[in-house]
């Protein structure tokens, strides 16, 4: 019987090929810190790290727009030097840049004296109509009745609709605008998508943001109950005015198709 062997790739040519691609990776991700391969010269060195950085820089100032606006060249440059040298991504995907970008800023970077305290809200914040833009997922409209009475049946909330609060108005700043402290409240906003793929942006009060909140939990209780709970839950000293005002803000919810409507009976 003829005997197969099977051979290590593990060869020194190999392992120096590893190495040399590795000490490649490494100076172009942070060529402060490691330097370029010996057998490679910096002339050809330099068309990489320049294409590397330069197509992840500018696809992050594509992404953020008014971070990107509000922060000099320097603090820029740096803030995305630092994450291309030292952020390990789990991802492949290009799309997903953002989203890592996101994770970065919320769980890996070091705070910079010189950094606005809105920046980590901001980011998250334009990245969010990102995400909703590219995501795949589709409403499921099969067990709504997009007629249904919002009140007396239990409304739901699109899938496609997100909730947000923030410490900042993110939604108002710019480089004309850029709050140094947080507000005495918090910012309720509501980012979504609507049949027609068209992305809108809703700042809502309170008392809607806590609404939005108990559908998502998915009581599968009606809308008048909802509103009874929250006026409950204030200690509105008129539930009914509560109820009267809730009715309306449902109904411009259903109208943006941030509601879509009711649930459908199961037979």
């Amino acid at each position: 019987m003829k005997k197969f062997v099977t051979q290590s790739h593990d060869t020194p040519d190999t392992n120096r090929f590893m190495q040399t691609q590795y000490a490649f990776a490494a100076h172009i991700r942070d060529p402060q810190q490691f330097p370029r391969p010996t057998d490679i010269e910096d002339r050809r060195m330099a068309i990489y790290r320049e294409l590397f950085y330069n197509n992840v820089e500018d696809f992050m100032a594509g992404s953020f727009p008014v971070l990107r606006s509000i922060l000099d060249e320097k603090q820029w440059h740096t803030l995305i030097r630092d994450y291309f040298a030292n952020h390990r991504a789990t991802t492949p995907l290009f799309p997903e840049m953002p989203r890592e970008f996101v994770q970065y800023l919320g769980n890996e970077r070091e705070a910079n004296a010189d950094d606005p305290a809105f920046l980590l809200e901001l980011a998250h914040y334009e990245w969010v109509e990102l995400a909703l833009g590219l995501t795949d997922q589709d409403v499921d409209l099969a067990a709504v009745d997009q007629q249904g009475d919002l009140l007396h049946e239990h409304p739901v909330l699109s899938s496609l609709a997100w909730p947000l609060e923030y410490r900042f108005p993110v939604h108002r700043i710019s480089a004309e605008y850029q709050p140094a402290e947080a507000g005495d409240t918090a910012t309720y906003l509501v980012v979504y998508r609507d049949l027609t793929d068209k992305i809108g942006f809703l700042e809502i009060n309170p008392v809607t943001a806590r609404l939005l909140q108990l559908l998502l939990d998915g009581t599968g209780v009606s809308g008048q109950q909802l509103l009874e709970q929250i006026a409950t839950e204030i200690n509105h000293p008129d539930p009914e005015a509560v109820v009267e005002s809730g009715l309306s803000i449902l109904q411009d919810l259903h109208k943006r198709q941030i509601i879509l409507g009711t649930s459908k009976p199961v037979n």
